[in-house]
């Protein structure tokens, strides 16, 4: 039986608004990331093969030479954030661990071995929505597969790490994923503490037992020094300051507040992570570690301590931003003023 000529109409008047209709729904980011990244193979830094992810307002390096590792991180016409160690850059094949500068993954609760197993193998990359995934060799002798996923925003400096460790021996292995961003020399760090509150005094005016308990578990190294004056110890804010002239000092703190900073130069770079409540953390608890010495200075997360059996993988994830004309402070009071509205999107 023909179709009458109706039928015919109202089908094409149906398809017609099914497309229109199609076209008023909004864009999924995926999509949006697909059409804006620009994925580049370069030269950086003496080595031959790096990628660059750029979006026009920030550029990512991941070099393929060695790693997994994210070399650079900057504005247009910027100074890269990170870190460079001049005589480590452009080699590759080395028979010990070089820590080279930018971001790396490393493998927790630190050892003598594993953690410092010589990442300094070529690797290979795919294409993901928005980035791509950085695949190095197995660590054959560990059963470990590392991998970095580098995802740009559409537009803005907004970066997701996603790094993922993988268990590809036979046997279970306790680990815990342990980024690690080697900031330039130069700036100061910013570490927001959880608010203060009044001792509840009688046991009446208390809610719970836990309006008795500590709110915070700090992590002190050996050479760690309350009068060091690198750091601040405020009421709300811990700063630490890298100083070219003084060496190391090093510290850990379970951390609630979901963010880190590092201002230099006018830019802020702000790293944001997770804390997960009842979760079992190295070094005593911490999933933030940080560290500075005459070179550098290191904003460390980690994630929870897990039993990692064969074939299964976990991951853990760090939000990266870049913030422009960021003016420098004098205490509590300028973090408040120049800092904290930036890092809460108030611009």
């Amino acid at each position: 039986m023909r179709p009458s000529l109706l039928s015919i109409k109202l089908a094409t008047l149906l398809g017609v608004a099914l497309l229109g209709l199609l076209a008023t729904l909004p864009r999924s980011p995926a999509a949006d990331q697909k059409d804006t990244i620009v994925r580049k193979k370069i030269e950086y830094g003496g080595w031959k093969n790096n990628i660059s992810l750029s979006n026009g307002d920030v550029e990512l390096i991941a070099t393929l030479d060695v790693g997994p590792r994210v070399i650079s991180y900057k504005l247009p016409g910027g100074k890269n954030v990170f870190k460079e160690y001049a005589d480590q850059l452009g080699k590759s094949g080395e028979p010990d661990w070089q820590i080279r500068g930018g971001h790396r993954l490393w493998i927790g609760p630190e050892d003598l071995t594993r953690t410092y197993f010589p990442d300094n193998a070529p690797l290979r990359y795919e294409e993901i929505e928005g980035g791509v995934r950085l695949l190095p060799p197995v660590e054959k002798e560990y059963g470990t597969q590392k991998e970095i996923d580098l995802r740009l925003d559409p537009k803005g400096t907004k970066v997701q790490m996603v790094h993922r460790i993988k268990n590809v021996g036979d046997k279970p292995l306790e680990l815990a994923v342990w980024p690690s961003s080697v900031m330039a020399a130069g700036g100061i760090e910013i570490i927001p503490l959880p608010p203060h509150k009044p001792h509840p005094g009688s046991p009446k005016n208390a809610r719970t037992p836990a309006d008795f308990g500590p709110n915070m578990t700090v992590a002190l190294w050996p050479y760690f020094d309350f009068k060091d004056p690198r750091w601040n110890l405020g009421s709300k804010y811990l700063t630490l300051k890298q100083d070219a002239k003084k060496g190391p000092t090093k510290l850990g703190l379970a951390h609630r507040e979901g963010w880190v900073a590092y201002l230099n130069d006018g830019t802020l770079f702000v790293k944001r992570f997770d804390y997960k409540k009842d979760a079992t953390y190295p070094d005593n608890g911490v999933n933030f570690e940080t560290f500075t010495n005459e070179d550098m200075l290191e904003l460390e997360t980690l994630a929870p301590v897990v039993q990692l059996q064969p074939g299964k993988s976990v991951e853990h994830v760090e939000k990266w931003e870049l913030i422009k004309g960021v003016d420098s402070f004098n205490g509590e009071a300028g973090i408040d003023k120049n800092v904290l509205p930036k890092v809460r999107g108030e611009r």
